[in-house]
């Protein structure tokens, strides 16, 4: 059983108008009988009109058409580098759609390069399918090339993957400091939604320290717990593993998840303005490791949680195998039955929370409990370790 894991019960036709050429009106009156060279001149008086009038009317068109006091229009217009047209231009080159197939069928996800060297950030959810059944993963770039991905590694607890193609100096995106991410934040998302490479969509971050969860279909009850950036920029299917960027075009997130209400038209949910990424300073250190290794750690207290206590708090499972032997929570002296209730001034309302405040920090941070015993509250400090 892994550390810090959640034990299950221990112990989403236009209607025809008349032209206005056609008149509605009455007839017109009879004309009034006049004599009969007045109304020869009355004739002459509206033909000399009407001919002054066409005259005049093509005069000044020649002259507005000929006159060189016109404000020359440009047939391409100037886009500020900082605009939202302006930092699509420069990310969208180093973004990928990554096209996955496996024995389940086919996906598609997107990706960025985070190096020079072809090495793809993306989420582990998106190449998971094509890992375990020996299936297939290629990465299309901007310009359409193909090339076939090898999988560096891949990371269920933050849901992240580093890929690799054949391919050097590929123009890779600068990684900004999500740590300085303020709600409010303009912020744009781009990838291959449904298959649309190069979609490109905008808004805000809507929220910080989202506690999210998210499970896969093919990792045997695995699930990945984020300190989410929440935006409000439209995020759907095949979005997965796409850069969230911030005003200056830096990467501050890796989009994982959605929130949905229902389903659209092609029985995916659709975006209703809660997308969620992983924050890039997390997504950094988990690459660095992978591409050293191949593999990633997280921090752990060393103690499994109990899901079925409804809360407020997370409470450690009431048996023996709770307190991991010689970890972090047993020389803090915490014991099994106790309730955690905050985690450096922060409120844990479920076990969920407690996991995801903890994989928020780096192994070898100190942490501040407080937790619930029986009627006494008390508090603790607790040095994280890294998971074996």
């Amino acid at each position: 059983m892994s550390d810090e894991s959640i034990l299950p019960n221990s112990q989403s036709t236009t209607p025809t108008q008349t032209p206005w050429w056609i008149s509605d009106s009455q007839p017109l009156p009879a004309p009034i009988p006049v004599r009969r060279i007045a109304t020869v001149t009355w004739y002459m008086a509206v033909a000399m009109s009407l001919l002054a009038g066409v005259v005049g009317a093509l005069i000044g068109r020649s002259s507005f058409v000929g006159s060189n006091q016109l404000v020359s229009v440009h047939n391409s217009v100037e886009r500020a580098p900082n605009s939202i047209a302006g930092i699509a231009a420069r990310v969208s080159p180093s973004v990928v759609e990554i096209d996955c197939e496996s024995s389940a069928g086919s996906d598609t996800g997107s990706g960025f390069f985070i190096n020079n060297n072809g090495y793809v950030m993306t989420n582990n959810h998106v190449v998971e399918g094509a890992v375990l059944s020996g299936g297939k993963i290629t990465v299309k770039l901007f310009d359409n090339h193909f090339y076939t991905a090898k999988l560096i590694g891949r990371d269920t607890s933050y849901d992240l993957a580093v890929l690799k193609i054949d391919l050097t100096n590929t123009a890779a995106l600068q990684l900004g400091d999500s740590d300085k991410v303020e709600v409010g934040d303009a912020v744009i998302a781009i990838g291959s939604p449904l298959g649309l490479q190069g979609t490109v969509t905008s808004g805000i971050i809507s929220a910080k320290n989202r506690p999210v969860t998210t499970s896969s279909d093919t990792s045997a009850g695995e699930s990945s717990y984020i300190d989410a950036l929440q935006t409000d920029a439209a995020i759907n299917p095949g979005n997965s593993g796409g850069p969230l960027v911030d005003a200056s075009g830096a990467v501050v997130g890796v989009n994982s998840a959605i929130a949905s209400l229902g389903q659209n038209t092609s029985g995916q949910p659709g975006s209703i303005g809660l997308g969620f990424a992983i924050p890039i300073n997390q997504a950094k250190k988990t690459a660095e490791q992978l591409i050293k290794s191949g593999h990633s750690t997280y921090p752990i207290v060393g103690l499994s949680l109990d899901s079925a206590f409804t809360g407020p708090g997370a409470k450690i499972a009431n048996i023996p195998t709770a307190i991991k032997a010689g970890g972090p929570a047993e020389k803090a002296g915490l014991h099994a039955g106790d309730i955690i209730l905050e985690i450096d001034g922060q409120p844990i309302a479920t076990a969920s929370d407690m996991v995801v405040a903890i994989r928020s920090h780096s192994v070898g941070d100190t942490i501040n409990l407080k937790y619930q015993r029986g009627t006494v509250t008390k508090s603790v400090s607790v040095t994280l370790v890294a998971s074996q």
